[in-house]
């Protein structure tokens, strides 16, 4: 690898660093192609992705990125797992750690917050960016369903009342 090539990794790297809500550092000896293959692809469907390095350069892409203590994380044979969604990545990473054994996992970053391995799994416990989309739109359209509930209440009752009158004509 050149230094052209070199600073273009660093340059990707750097923005990986300041763009993503959180990057996970795990180790990822002993591995098989597949396994990383398979790793890669649930993370893409959770709208994230998963990038091997060299150490060294992604010690220098963060330098002056709020998550530049991270840095210690990178020694060995370790991946970088990161989306933009805060909690994604970590759902992912622990989610394949307890499958595979080979896997181990470091720590990461969210935001300018480091975190070590309980911190990751303590964010991949936390609902993602969809989940409480979904909770906030229910508390809000509930309000709605129980006023239609209340203007339509009136109606049927008026109506069962009209029915037990004519069930007592009729006998």
């Amino acid at each position: 690898m050149d230094r052209a090539q070199k600073e273009k990794v660093v340059d990707e790297l750097g923005q990986i660093f300041e763009s993503s809500g959180v990057v996970v550092v795990a180790h990822y000896a002993g591995l098989t192609v597949a396994e990383m293959q398979d790793l890669r692809a649930k993370m893409r469907d959770a709208g994230g992705s998963v990038r091997v390095a060299k150490n060294r350069l992604a010690k220098i892409a963060l330098e002056g990125t709020p998550n530049a203590s991270i840095a210690d994380l990178l020694t060995g044979m370790t991946v970088l797992a990161f989306s933009e969604d805060p909690v994604a990545a970590a759902k992912v990473v622990v989610e394949y750690a307890k499958s595979k054994d080979k896997l181990v996992i470091l720590g990461g970053a969210m935001g300018g917050t480091a975190l070590d391995t309980d911190g990751v799994k303590a964010v991949a416990k936390m609902p993602s960016r969809e989940e409480l989309i979904a909770s906030i739109v229910g508390c809000i359209a509930a309000p709605a369903a129980n006023i239609a509930g209340a203007i339509g209440a009136p109606a049927s009752n008026i109506a069962s009342i009209l029915s037990t009158i004519e069930d007592r004509a009729a006998a």
